[in-house]
């Protein structure tokens, strides 16, 4: 009788190999990806509350398994929530796992050469998800206020055990998930001209209506 599948291990599609291969009307039957859940902690917190930010960056090219990034993402939520609180940070995972893996399914049981077709129509059947990463992209982002720092950074380093390969832990200079820096937002935001909107701000241009 059949042996019951387990899943395949990750280090067989630590590299990005092929083309991306997305989910869409021709590939069908994909599982659906493990995490599901891309924002953590307090999300809805005004620009203004959490102006430290720190980012969790990847140092290879490679692809990393829905299940890694959820095992990430609980790990991160979990220290920080003990640590720090509850409300006291936002978490974002800013990659997504779009990209299909496949497997020729091979039986393993007995008779199953009489069954088997070996490389006979390889092509394999959807198996789980992974995000291609590249050198340098960010993997997991947490803003929070300054007290906070230490924790959101050893919230990070403890999610880095759940990938493969190597990543690197940067602190911002930016003023939360904005592109304005720490230094200069204050002076910004004084002036008016930028005004928050949601985890972000909006710049106010200088042009007049006629």
């Amino acid at each position: 009788d059949l042996q019951i599948m387990v899943p395949r291990n990750a280090r067989c599609y630590r590299y990005c190999k092929n083309k991306p291969y997305i989910k869409s009307r021709y590939v069908r039957g994909v599982p659906d990806p493990k995490i599901r859940i891309f924002d953590l902690g307090r999300k809805k917190a005004d620009v203004d509350e959490f102006p430290y930010c720190v980012h969790l960056l990847s140092d290879e090219f490679e692809q990393l398994s829905s299940e890694a990034l959820e095992a990430a993402r609980i790990c991160c939520n979990k220290y920080l929530f003990k640590a720090a609180g509850k409300d006291a940070f936002h978490i974002r995972i800013r990659v997504h796992p779009y990209h299909v893996l496949r497997i020729n399914k091979m039986l393993s049981c007995a008779g199953a050469d009489r069954l088997q077709t070996g490389m006979r129509g390889a092509y394999g059947k959807p198996t789980g998800t992974v995000a291609r990463v590249n050198i340098g992209q960010i993997l997991i982002s947490v803003r929070c206020k300054e007290v906070h720092a230490k924790a959101a950074i050893e919230a990070l380093r403890r999610a880095k055990y759940k990938f493969p390969g190597r990543q690197k832990i940067a602190v911002s200079k930016k003023w939360g998930f904005t592109q304005f820096d720490r230094t200069e937002y204050p002076a910004l935001r004084a002036e008016g001209q930028i005004v928050p909107d949601g985890v972000g701000v909006k710049v106010i241009g200088t042009h007049q209506k006629l």
